[in-house]
C-alpha cells in the first residue's frame, strides 16, 4: 500500500513553474494597488493575496467583464501559474462575455457582492471546482476540462476510493446539483478519456459534452470548437437562469411568502 501512495504522491505532485512568472507588487509601494510584474496592464483586473488559515498567502486576481453575467472561477493545472494563464484567460472574458476569478496554489506564483458562478477545473484542477461544487448548492454550472475520477484511478483500474487518494472526484461529482459541462480530448495519453466520459455518466444534470477528436491534455484551447461549445454552455446557463427568475416571478404571493418564511426560521429570524 506504500509503494502505492507513493506512486500516486509522484504523479500528482505539485511543480510549479520556477521561477515564478510574476510577482505581486504594490503601486507606487505602501497602501497602493496591488498589481502583477510581468504582466500587460489591465485596468479591469483586480489582484488580491489572501491570507490563509496556515498563514500563507494565496494569490488571486479577477479579470473583469463590463457586460458580464457570470462569473467562472478557473483551477489552473499542473506546472502553470498565474501569469502563464494570463492569455487564456483574456480570451475566456472577450469571447464568452463573463468575469474570471483564479488563484494560485501554494507554492505557485506569488502565493505562500453577489456572482452568478460557475466553477471551471482543468486536470487537477478539477479536484477544488468537485469540492466546492458538491458544497455549494447555487451555482449556475460547472466546467470539468481533462478532468480525472481520482488520483488512483488514473494509474490503477481500481472499482474503490482509498481513504488517502486526495482526488475523490468520483464520489463528489454525484453531490453536484447544477449542469456539468465535461471537456476531453479523445488522444489524451496523461488521463485517459475514459475519466471524462464517466464523469460526464455520473453527474445528476448533464449538458452535452465535448469530445475533442485527436485531443490531448494540454492543448484543448487550441481547438475551435473549445471555444464554441464554451459560448453555448454560457449560453445556455444565461438562459436557464432568466426562465428561473421567470419561474419565481410568477409564483403565487402565498408560496412566495411560504419561502421566505422558511429562510427566516433557518437563519432564527422573525
Amino acid at each position: 500500500m506504500g509503494n502505492v501512495t507513493s506512486s500516486v504522491a509522484a504523479k500528482f505532485a505539485f511543480f510549479p513553474p520556477a521561477p515564478a512568472t510574476y510577482e505581486v507588487v504594490r503601486e507606487g509601494g505602501g497602501d497602493g494597488r496591488l498589481f502583477m510584474t510581468g504582466v500587460s496592464p489591465d485596468k479591469n483586473v483586480e489582484v488580491h493575496l489572501l491570507e490563509t488559515k496556515a498563514g500563507n498567502r494565496i494569490a488571486a486576481a479577477f479579470w473583469r467583464h463590463p457586460v458580464a453575467r457570470f462569473t467562472l472561477l478557473y483551477s489552473h493545472g499542473n506546472a502553470a501559474d498565474l501569469g502563464q494563464m494570463v492569455d487564456l484567460f483574456l480570451e475566456l472574458r472577450a469571447h464568452l462575455r463573463v468575469n474570471i476569478m483564479s488563484y494560485d496554489y501554494s507554492g505557485y506564483g506569488a502565493s505562500t457582492g453577489k456572482e452568478d458562478l460557475i466553477l471551471y477545473g482543468q486536470s487537477v484542477g478539477s479536484g477544488p471546482t468537485l469540492h466546492l461544487a458538491a458544497r455549494l448548492q447555487k451555482l449556475r454550472g460547472v466546467v470539468l476540462h481533462s478532468a480525472i475520477l481520482s488520483g488512483i484511478r488514473v494509474l490503477y483500474p481500481v472499482k474503490v476510493t482509498f481513504w488517502f487518494d486526495i482526488f475523490k472526484n468520483i464520489d463528489k461529482i454525484r453531490q453536484v446539483s447544477c449542469p456539468v459541462l465535461v471537456i476531453h480530448g479523445t488522444a489524451d495519453d496523461i488521463v485517459d478519456w475514459s475519466h471524462g466520459k464517466r464523469l460526464w455518466e455520473l453527474s445528476k444534470e448533464k449538458y452535452d459534452p465535448l469530445w475533442v477528436k485527436g485531443g490531448g491534455h494540454c492543448n484543448l484551447e487550441t481547438y475551435p470548437e473549445y471555444i464554441r461549445h464554451l459560448r453555448k454552455f454560457i449560453s445556455a446557463m444565461e438562459k436557464h437562469s432568466l426562465s428561473k427568475q421567470q419561474k419565481q416571478s410568477n409564483a403565487p404571493a402565498s408560496t412566495i411568502t411560504e419561502v421566505k418564511h422558511n429562510k427566516c426560521l433557518r437563519f432564527g429570524l422573525k
